[in-house]
């Protein structure tokens, strides 16, 4: 059933500088340009009005992966400490460290030690803790009375999938924002910059195929478009949807057509003799 499609208009590639494929595969901490700095820009003012004013609460992050929640936790710690990052931040993926030992030893250690702000716009340590809602129970609660604790010199930017996991002490304690998934125009442009970068083909179908799949997810999108890259020269529709195992849409529309007009037995065959 996948027929061959007609020539199809490339896409016309965005005009600003655009990080790599490869920064934007490894999440896209180190490149300039971040979908969520325009997709979420209310967040970002605020976040930037509270750190700018020395203002900056606790931070409770949310939404699905892939939306800009780590990468405007990790943009925010690089403005606040510039070169002094690595002494001034704690980045910790909790997924990997669940239990209660990590926040009596690790967090506990390093919120209680001096800070050592050389140069640092800010004399306020950072604790970033990625997928919060992956810690144990007992492990959220030792975290909250950590944060209680160390308040004066320390602040805590919890990031995570699923708020419902997060304990209600721990939320009350945190300014919340809710980081809702891309919407197709932030997906399509952060795509457009991708391809420009690495000079990739493909047609305006197969940028619809991306945006389509990713369902709002930009690292999602990425990878996709990786790993299409990777097994097909042009970055087509039908290169897209085979690579990640999805039927085409005209696929579905023509099982659906013979579901619906054609007697049981016979769309039955159809759709056996065509898949």
């Amino acid at each position: 059933m996948y027929k061959p499609h007609q020539q199809q208009h490339s896409v016309k590639p965005a005009t600003d500088t655009p990080p790599t494929l490869q920064n934007a595969f490894l999440g896209s901490k180190n490149s300039v340009l971040n979908p969520s700095l325009s997709a979420h820009r209310d967040i970002i003012e605020t976040i930037d009005r509270l750190a700018s004013s020395n203002r900056l609460s606790h931070l409770l992050l949310y939404g699905p992966p892939g939306t800009g929640n780590t990468s405007t936790i990790l943009a925010l710690a690089r403005k606040l400490y510039g070169t002094q990052m690595h002494n001034m931040v704690l980045e910790l993926n909790a997924s990997d460290d669940r239990g209660i030992d990590v926040v009596r030893q690790q967090i506990q250690n390093f919120a209680s030690t001096q800070s050592m702000s050389f140069g640092a716009k800010s004399a306020v340590k950072l604790v970033l803790l990625d997928e919060a809602d992956a810690m144990t129970k007992d492990a959220q609660f030792a975290l909250r009375r950590v944060i209680e604790k160390y308040t004066r010199n320390t602040r805590f930017g919890l990031i995570c999938n699923n708020v419902n996991k997060v304990i209600p002490a721990l939320q009350s304690r945190c300014t919340r924002f809710r980081f809702a998934p891309l919407d197709a125009v932030h997906v399509s442009e952060w795509l457009k910059h991708v391809i420009e970068a690495e000079r990739l083909d493909v047609p305006e179908g197969g940028l619809k195929a991306l945006v389509r799949l990713s369902n709002g997810d930009m690292r999602k999108a990425i990878n996709i478009l990786q790993s299409t890259h990777m097994a097909s020269q042009q970055i087509t529709e039908e290169a897209v949807y085979l690579c990640t195992g999805n039927p085409l849409p005209n696929d579905i529309e023509q099982i659906s057509y013979w579901l619906l007009n054609e007697p049981f037995t016979i769309s039955c065959k159809l759709v056996d003799r065509n898949i």
